[in-house]
Parts: C-alpha cells; structure tokens; sequence
C-alpha cells in the first residue's frame, strides 16, 4: 500500500513538472502549421486560399506569416469556398512571391512587423537592466508631446511588435511611447537557461525602463500591458519609484491568475482541471524551481490579482476576449467586479486578438479612455 501511494505521488509530481517545463518553455522557433492551397488573382484584390479552421475562419485583420519569412496581412472579410476551405483578401499591394500553392505558413494577430510598417516613426534604444541590455523602440507622439510617456510591455513567447498595435493610438493620443523587451523573450537578454520566469523577473527588467522614461522626462506614465505584460504592469503599479508617476493601465487580454490559468489550459488540453496544480509547488519552490532551470521561483501567489487588494486605486482599462483561450475571460469579470477602477471592455475574439476583430472600436475605445485621463474624469 505504502509503495502504491509513493508512486502515485511520484507520478503526480512528474506530471507537475512536465506540466511547469511547458508552461516556462525557452522561445522557440514559430510553428508552420498552415498551408497555401491556393492564390486567386482575378480579382480585384488577390486572395489567398487556406484550410477552415477555428483560427482562419474568424472575421478580423491577420498576419500570413509565411516559412520563407514573408508576411502577407489579410483583410476582415472571410470568404466560404466550400469544400473546408476559406479565401481571405490580401490587403498590401505586393503579393510576395513565396505566397505560392504549398507554402507553408503561420497565422499571427501580430499585424504590424516594424515600427515603420505600422506608420511609426521609432528609434532603437537600449535599456540598462540588471540581466544586461535589452532593445527597445522609442516612438515619439504624432503632435507635441505633453510629458505623458506609454510603456509597452508584450506577452509571453510575443515580441515588441505584436504591442505596435497599442503603439498606434498612443502615438496619436500624444503619447511618448516606449515599446520594451525583457530577458528570455528572444529580442532582450538572454540569460541561463534561457527560461520564463512568468513575470517574476521579467518585471525588474520593465522597471527599469521606467525608470529610463522619467530619467528621460516623463511625468505620467501608462502601462499598456498584453497577456503576460499585464501581470508585469500590475506587479509594476505597486513599486515605489513607478506608482508616483502612473496615471493608469490599459490591460489587452492579461495573466491576471497564473494558477487559474495553467488550469484552465490544462482543460483546454483535455486534461483535468485539476492537474495545472501539479505545477504550482515546482513555480514556487526555491529548490524545485532551480530544477526546472529557473533563475527564481515564480511564487504564483503574487499574480492572483483577482484576490489581491487593489493596492492603488489608478484607472485600468481592460479589454478582453470572451472567446479567450487561454487566459479566461471570467478571472478579468471577477476582476472588473473587484476592483471600482477597473473599466472592462469584452469584446467576442480570443487571446490578444480583440484589435484583430473589431481594430475600429478598439482604437477608438482606447482613445476615449487615454482622454478621460486628461480630463480627470476616469
């Protein structure tokens, strides 16, 4: 009896450590796992012909990211072909010639590739962090600048350019913008094993950059955080030397419970819910997290915002998917019902895509919001 119980414990405990390996995995190579079936160019607009999938088959603006390195953005409107097939209008005026029947391809909400692409003016600084330099674009605003600076953090396994699309509105809002990397995200530091740390010292590395805007000037400060980089913007809003300069946070689909999430995805896997716990002792543990190749213990309990009291009560406005799968849209409902200063905008899309399904609306939301901030009335 007593060897049963040790090997299920053992067995437990290998599940709770394959389960943390994937969820801190090293950025890897992007997966091609779309292809080109067709091009048709008798039209007015050429238009590129695609497998349905839950992904293709969505109304909104994407990227066709394709293995050659090419990137095709396509249009909002989705054509039924028949046959378990889709045609999406090519929305750029050169059709690259790797977009070819065959071509295996990704699909990507990031929709500008470059500052430039996205109609930005940017120039490449580097943050002093305490793993080393890490890259960043800054972007001035479209006007005279008021001294209010936008820090722009993404997500894990994304990268700068999937915050571009927050970039924008900023930009125009008057914003100085600041569009950062962090250690281990495949543009900033890399450092031991090259492992997320969730947040944990992903964070210091965002301070930092803070802290290069007020050296630099800034006087308010808003964090626009995407997936991972809201929980970063949140452990920032905390810190003495941010919390004096933030004015708010605009959060895009955030990790706002680590432990509640890694549940989740587990279910969305078909495993039991209750597994994605398994991982929580090897995040958390000093010794069983240096295990793992981390550099830190994660300590989940520190980004369950959704229990947490506000510390601070700065505006947040927080845009979710309802379809989101992976960070569950009801932790940001609990959160908005939490929290007064929270402002949530849901919007039927997935992960970090909700720019992707209506960009209109989300600019324009956006905006709104940036202007009740000068005005006071947030």
């Amino acid at each position: 009896m007593l060897g049963a119980i040790a090997a299920l414990s053992l067995a437990f405990g290998g599940l709770g450590y394959v389960i943390a390996r994937r969820v801190t995995a090293p950025t890897g190579p992007r997966r091609f796992d779309l292809v080109v079936r067709g091009l048709d160019e008798s039209g007015e607009t050429p238009m590129v012909i695609l497998a349905r999938t839950p992904k293709t088959e969505v109304v909104g603006q994407f990227n066709l990211i394709l293995e050659s390195g090419d990137w095709v953005r396509l249009g909002p409107r989705v054509i039924d072909l028949g046959a378990g097939l889709v045609g999406r209008d090519v929305e750029q005026p050169d059709v690259p010639p790797s977009l070819v029947p065959g071509a295996r391809a990704s699909w990507s909400g990031i929709y500008f590739r470059t500052p430039a692409e996205a109609g930005l003016q940017a120039r490449e600084v580097a943050i002093r962090t305490s793993a080393g330099p890490a890259p960043a674009w800054l972007v001035p605003p479209d006007d005279l600048g008021s001294g209010d600076w936008a820090i722009h953090i993404h997500g894990l396994g994304s990268s700068r350019a999937g915050t571009l699309r927050g970039v924008q509105v900023a930009a125009v809002a008057g914003l100085t913008s600041l569009v950062v990397s962090y250690r281990n995200d495949g543009e900033g530091p890399q450092v031991g094993s090259r492992r997320s740390t969730l947040g944990a010292l992903e964070t210091d590395d965002v301070d930092s950059a803070v802290r290069y805007a007020v050296d630099q000037g800034a006087r308010r400060i808003i964090l626009f955080g995407w997936s991972m980089g809201g929980a970063i913007a949140l452990q920032l809003a905390s810190r003495s030397g941010v919390r004096e300069h933030l004015a708010g946070i605009v959060l895009e689909s955030p990790i706002l419970d680590w432990v509640e999430t890694i549940k989740a995805n587990c279910a969305r896997a078909g495993l039991a819910t209750w597994v994605g716990a398994l991982a929580v002792p090897w995040l958390n543990s000093q010794t069983l997290s240096r295990m793992l190749g981390l550099a830190a213990p994660v300590r989940t309990g520190q980004f369950d915002q959704v229990s947490a009291e506000m510390r601070s009560s700065f505006p947040i406005l927080l845009i979710h998917g309802t379809a989101d799968t992976s960070a569950p849209f009801e932790l940001a409902r609990k959160f908005a019902q939490a929290h007064r200063s929270v402002e949530l905008a849901a919007v039927d899309a997935d992960h970090t895509l909700t720019w992707n399904s209506e960009p209109g609306r989300w600019r324009a939301r956006v905006s709104m919001w940036l202007g009740s901030l000068r005005t006071g009335s947030t």
